[in-house]
Order: C-alpha cells, then structure tokens, then sequence
C-alpha cells in the first residue's frame, strides 16, 4: 500500500505540476481570446438567459430545464472545495492562492462556455431515449473515430474518480463536521445520507436536477448571506484584505503566527489547483449536465453554463477566502473546514461553526447527487444503459463506507484521476475551439439581426 501510495503521489506532483497549470490556464485564455472575452462582457445575458430557462420552450430537446441543467452542474461544483478547498488553498499559498483563483474563474468562464457549447452540439440519444453528452461524446462525435480512445480515457478515469471526490471524500466530509459540531456519530450520518442518496438517485436525472433546483440556490443564499454577515462585522478591514491579496500574489510571504510563510508559486500552484478543484473548469464532468437541458442552442446553454463558475468561485469562493482574511483567521494555523469554521465563529460566535457545519453538510450532500450523474454517465458509455442500475446501487453503498473510512489514499487517487479527466478535456476543446468560434459569432450575428427587425 505504502508503494501503491508513493507511486501515485509522484503521478499527482507531474500532473498538477507547471503543464497541467498552464494548460488549464493556457487553453482557458486562448478560448477567451478567441472569443474576445465574450464570457465576460456578456455575464449580463447569461443570468437574462437562466432566468428565462427556469421552463423550457415547447419544441425544446432534453431532459431538464436549462436552469436545472445549472443547478445540477452547481450542486457538484459548490461543495467542499467552497469550504475547505478556499481554506487549504490559503494555509498552502497564502491570501495571494485568492488571486490565482479568481484568474482561474475569469478565463475559465470560457471553458466552461465551450464545454458546454460542444456538449449540446454533439450530444446523443441513449437507448432509453435521453439525450447524453460530454467530452467522450463530443470526443467521439466533434473529432471522429482516431480520437475515440481519449473519450474512452475519459470515461475510464470520470468513473472511477466520481467514486472518491464525488462520494466518499463528501460524505467524509459531511460526517466530520457533523460529529464536530454536533457529536453525531459517523455511521449514523453515514447511513442516513446513504438513504437519501437512494431515494434521490433512482428516480433518474429529472429527479437528482428537481431536488438541486430546489437545495443548490437556498443553500448558496443561507451561506452567502452568513458570509457578508461576517464581512460587514469586518467591514473596516476588507480594503486591507484585497492589499493583501493582491501583493501575495506576487511577492512572498513571511511566516506569521501558525502560518508558515509561502512563495509566490506556492500562490500560483495552490491557487489554480484548488480553483479547478471547487469550479471544475476545464474538468469536463459539467457538460455532461449541461448535455441533457431542454434546449436547441449550444450557445444559450453555454452562456448558462459560465455563470457556473462566476457563481462558484468569484462569488462563494470569494466570500470565504475574505472571510478568512478580514478575521485574521489565516494565521492561526488551522487549515480546511476548521480554519473556515475559525473565521465564522470570531465574527459570530455560537453559531459561525454550526453554519459553515451546516452548510458543508448540504454543499457535499448536493455534491453527492451531481457527480452520480457525471459518473453514472461514464459508465454508461463504456459499458452502455444495463450498467446504469448496478453502477447506482455501488455508489448508494460507497455513501456509508466514505463516511467511516480514513480517505488520506483516496483524497490523493481522486485528486490524480481529476486532473487525468482534464486532459482528454482540454485537448478536445482547443482542436474543437473553431466550431466554438464560429456556433458563437452565428449566433449573436443572428441576436443582432433579429434586435434590428424589432
């Protein structure tokens, strides 16, 4: 085990190491460029664009409304990495990683754009008659039959990783913090999230998309509003905070309290690492939601699906990560769900500790259900629709065994699989970027044309 261990921590250095940062960041500005940083001029029509897509139209394809396709993509990326991914990211690197997490959110908002523009695009009808896509499938069909083996690689690697950051690494996570803050025991919250988990998943797609719908917005507004709550309590410091992110981002940092000091590619590194890990830009596993919304446009689901990785990282992500600054709590040593747990509880002391509990428990419970469907899928394409209900009762079971396990191996497996997802991903979406290109300026050409008529 101890060899097995080793061998994959020296995977993990060479696949999060410089290629893999500049290659999501590289491949994320060259989409933004060559869409003349569309994503960002055009946030504005994107939430236009999810408001209209709580319904979908008449003659519409699909399976779930274009707002629930998000809201499934969200209930995946908001989860732990919000939480404890923020947090790790700044005990590692310093308040500088916040920098390098935005600059991860505002390329890869063009990324998401273009994943979910090929997943529409190039989606298909499974035998049970539901559209299915993502990057195997827009591997398969946007490139042709001499890239099939990197769809399958894909899948391969999609599959097994769900079974750790998508299951047992959350449902760990949620029984931690549950015994902290409110003593209940592992295998009970283990058990109990197993049956909810089971209930959710057997109804399909539709079911997993009503309950994120309905949890994923409530739960983000309950902890977004707790966390200005601690921001105006600190309102006087905020201003020194973004100095201070700012200038970490670029310059090193002492050692001060239980911090250790960190370098500037410590920053950087730890930065865009976690920045992937919470926003999943680049990843590929959201288009595999954005595949079954109701809707005959690539480009409007694309401008949807970018508003996933604003909301996620420029907006949740954010309010952690100052949250933490402004209460001085990142020099206290702590790190992961502790240290947000620290920041919360100074500025609302009793409850910032039940919050974040609270919050972390729903993030990864919604977390759980998103990446059923993005390695439910996986496995489909691999091995077809009969896999789907053997795959559904192994991961209903893994719920209970991730809650009472020790996950150090499985944090670090599922950390190595997640950056192997990316690569097939990314490679995919810089050969298919044309199609991107040219499916964008057709439409708003088209938007433009019709605005004139009117």
């Amino acid at each position: 085990m101890e060899a097995l261990t080793n061998f994959i921590s020296a995977v993990n250095g060479v696949v999060w190491g410089v290629p893999m940062l500049v290659m999501i960041l590289g491949v994320g500005l060259y989409l933004s460029l060559g869409l003349k940083l569309m994503p960002i001029l055009k946030l504005g029509t994107g939430f236009k664009l999810l408001w209209a897509g709580r319904s979908a139209g008449a003659k519409s394809e699909g399976e779930i409304t274009p707002f629930n396709a998000l809201m499934t993509s969200l209930s995946a990326t908001i989860g732990t990495g919000n939480i404890a991914g923020v947090a790790t990211a700044i005990f590692l690197g310093g308040p500088g990683a916040l920098f390098w997490m935005w600059c991860t959110a505002l390329v890869g908002m063009a990324t998401k754009f273009a994943e979910a523009v090929c997943a529409v695009k190039y989606r298909e009808k499974d035998a049970n008659g539901n559209f299915v896509g993502g990057p195997m499938y827009y591997i398969k069909n946007g490139l042709g039959r001499k890239w099939a083996w990197l769809g399958t690689a894909f899948a391969i690697f999609g599959s097994i990783a769900g079974f750790g950051i998508g299951n047992t690494v959350q449902s760990n996570s949620v029984s931690a913090a549950l015994s902290s803050s409110f003593g209940i025991p592992p295998l009970a919250s283990g058990l109990v999230m197993m049956v909810l988990v089971g209930l959710v998943l057997m109804g399909g797609v539709k079911r997993i998309a009503d309950v994120a719908g309905k949890l994923v917005p409530l739960m983000a507004i309950f902890y977004i509003g707790a966390g200005c709550v601690v921001l105006f309590m600190n309102a006087s410091e905020i201003p020194a905070a973004f100095a201070l992110i700012f200038e970490s981002a670029f310059t090193p940092v002492a050692a001060e309290g239980g911090f250790a000091g960190a370098a500037v590619w410590a920053a950087i590194r730890f930065g865009v690492a976690r920045g992937v890990f919470s926003n999943e830009a680049g990843l590929g596993s959201a288009p595999i939601a954005h595949a079954a919304a109701q809707t005959n446009d690539p480009v409007q689901q694309g401008l949807i699906a970018m508003l996933g990785t604003f909301i996620d990282t420029l907006i949740v992500c954010t309010i952690t990560g100052l949250a933490i600054i402004v209460t001085g709590a990142w020099t206290s040593g702590d790190t992961g769900a502790a240290l947000t747990s620290a920041a919360f509880a100074s500025a609302l002391p009793g409850m910032g500790n039940y919050i974040v509990a609270i919050a972390l428990s729903v993030f990864a419970f919604t977390t759980i259900l998103g990446w059923s469907f993005y390695s439910e899928k996986c496995v489909q394409y691999l091995f077809g629709v009969k896999a789907i209900v053997p795959f559904r009762i192994l991961w209903i079971i893994a719920v209970p065994i991730g809650a009472t396990s020790s996950l150090s191996f499985v944090w670090l497996l599922a950390d190595t699989l997640n950056a192997m997802m990316a690569l097939p991903n990314l490679i995919a979406l810089a050969l298919l970027s044309p199609v991107v290109f040219k499916l964008t300026k057709e439409y708003f050409a088209k938007q433009s044309e019709t605005a004139k008529e009117s």
